[in-house]
């Protein structure tokens, strides 16, 4: 089997196992790549190139469904569950995520999403992203899951719009979002880097403007009230999950 090496400065370094003994070459960028492909067919075996001089994030084929992307996007995006590690790099993730919102895009203008489960999983695939647009997409792809009767849309629905309205510096009004605080202390930003509990610590809800929504129409989009909420920070920055609490009792999300 011929393993390929790291590029280092214009040359790869390629290693041939031949017995149990390790032959070590540096060639030339150019000759690397016909040295490469020729051995692998003199020796029937596989190659293995872990950096080439233009750099690319891992092959993947983007699901067929609208609900097999949101599983996989489920199961990718980097801590989405307390104390989880996404299999994949943060780079990977957001190559893949961006693959997955076109295929929605495209099975959008094509009218091939129907269902309220399929405006819902295509909701939580756009919200994983970092910019306004899509935030706000996904707030009206909630919304017209709610209008098709998934009844279970409504949290995301109000989510995506506490989260569009925060990305485009405004005050958020369910209070569904607890980003991390700016002006939290050096200390904990720090720990906000680790992988479990130190990435709970550190938050906010700022802005937020909480006497715009009442508690009433809360629990209509199963967000939970103010009281509860101030518990779940209290919660997260004490390095905990609230689980369950971050929706209002008898909901899901």
């Amino acid at each position: 089997m011929l393993h390929c090496g790291r590029m280092k400065s214009k040359s790869f370094f390629v290693t041939k196992i031949v017995g149990s003994a390790c032959e070590v070459y540096s060639l030339p960028m150019r000759q690397t790549i016909v040295s490469i492909s020729l051995l692998c067919v003199l020796m029937r075996g596989s190659c293995n190139l872990a950096q080439t001089a233009a750099s690319e994030p891992s092959k993947f084929k983007v699901e067929t469904s609208i609900h097999e992307m949101y599983l996989a996007d489920e199961s990718e995006v980097p801590a989405a569950k307390p104390g989880g590690i996404s299999p994949i790099t943060y780079e990977e993730y957001k190559v893949r995520e961006e693959a997955r919102r076109q295929q929605v895009r495209a099975m959008l203008a094509k009218g091939e999403v129907k269902t309220g489960e399929d405006f819902r999983d295509a909701s939580f695939i756009f919200q994983h992203s970092d910019n306004a647009d899509d935030y706000l997409m996904a707030h009206i792809l909630a919304v017209e899951s709610v209008i098709k009767g998934d009844d279970t849309s409504k949290w995301i629905a109000a989510a995506t719009l506490d989260r569009y309205l925060q990305s485009i510096n405004k005050p958020q009004v369910f209070g569904t979002q607890y980003p991390l605080d700016p002006n939290a202390p050096a200390s904990l930003r720090a720990e906000q880097a680790k992988a479990h509990a130190g990435r709970f610590k550190g938050r906010t809800q700022s802005p937020f403007d909480d006497q715009l929504v009442p508690d009433a129409l809360r629990k209509d989009f199963c967000v939970p009230d103010l009281a509860q909420q101030k518990k779940n920070l209290a919660t997260l920055n004490a390095g905990s999950y609230p689980g369950d609490a971050m929706v209002a009792p008898g909901c899901k999300r």
